[in-house]
């Protein structure tokens, strides 16, 4: 619980430590940014990085004059493709490495030949959907590259979803950070973009849930 609560306060308070931030290294602010969205996408083992808050904020803080919108924007765009491009090629020649028992540390067999199989469902539009899901975000661009999905395929679906997951939530933080209620009750803001952003992975745990009963109270 307590974990929680600092992760929480960490969050809300993300617009007062980038501004520390600003003031302590100027330029490499952007720099710093660029990593933190980097290695949210890049690493597959890292989704406790902050992503849509993060995005909101700075869109934000961009709103008021303390960063230069374009710049940021276009960095985090840059770092969430490089972050993607890295997390597939990961799973591409290592997931292959990490399956060769039945079952791996933190990982079993069958989610290979279950992302395989969605991915051929799905194509594409998995990739630019995974890019608003938090947990599903790390995760989708490694299961990609296990399931040998082309990467020039790969690779357009990843720049339309990280132009998009970008400007979305920077432009969102820019144009309503200007609103003196969300300025009040920043705390209540972050908090929300956060709730908002899992309501789809909750949704399609509980759908998941459900067809599981439902096919087990078939058999």
């Amino acid at each position: 619980m307590g974990i929680v609560l600092q992760s929480i306060s960490f969050l809300s308070n993300l617009d007062t430590q980038i501004i520390d931030m600003i003031h302590k290294f100027g330029s490499l602010t952007y720099l710093f940014l660029f990593l933190i969205v980097f290695c949210q996408t890049g690493l597959f083992l890292a989704p406790f990085l902050p992503g849509e808050s993060l995005l909101f904020v700075v869109g934000t803080l961009s709103a008021s004059g303390t960063m230069n919108i374009w710049v940021v924007t276009i960095s985090l765009m840059l770092a969430a493709i490089f972050g993607d491009t890295v997390n597939y090629n990961f799973g591409k020649y290592f997931g292959p490495k990490i399956f060769k028992k039945q079952n791996a540390w933190l990982l079993n067999r069958k989610h290979l030949d279950e992302s395989h199989a969605f991915y051929e469902r799905h194509g594409g539009k998995t990739v630019i959907i995974a890019k608003f899901l938090p947990l599903v975000r790390t995760v989708a661009p490694f299961a990609a590259g296990m399931g040998n999905m082309p990467y020039k395929k790969y690779l357009s679906y990843n720049i339309i979803g990280s132009i998009a997951w970008v400007a979305i939530n920077v432009f969102m933080g820019y144009f309503f950070g200007k609103i003196p209620m969300v300025k009040r009750n920043f705390f209540l803001v972050i908090i929300a973009v956060i709730g908002i952003s899992i309501i789809p992975g909750i949704v399609t745990w509980l759908v998941r849930m459900l067809r599981n009963k439902r096919a087990a109270a078939q058999k």
